[in-house]
């Protein structure tokens, strides 16, 4: 696959309470990812950046909520969720990959 495009497929972590739970539970970690994205290059690109192995790799599509701004219909932006399952044994740390 492509370096450049691995590169670019993840687009940030998850970083909040369900993120956290579903991580210390399952041993699964959450990250935005490009619209686009299959699952082959999600696991790809994990793999690459942050040097474990990756089990499996479940994807979600969230679409955007209609918000009203002041007078004004907005929308949210539509968002991809890629949940990763690595081995056991495996782990990934934020703070020490920065």
């Amino acid at each position: 696959m492509n370096q450049e495009r691995l590169m670019t497929v993840l687009v940030a972590p998850i970083v909040s309470e369900k993120a956290t739970m579903i991580a210390e539970k399952n041993g699964q970690v959450a990250f935005r990812v490009l619209q686009d994205a299959t699952r082959d290059e999600i696991r790809a690109a994990v793999e690459l950046l942050f040097e474990v192995q990756v089990d499996s790799v479940q994807v979600l599509n969230q679409k955007g909520k209609q918000k009203r701004f002041g007078r004004y219909n907005g929308r949210r932006r539509n968002v991809r969720k890629a949940y990763v399952n690595l081995k056991p044994g495996q782990e990934i740390n934020f703070a020490e990959a920065i």
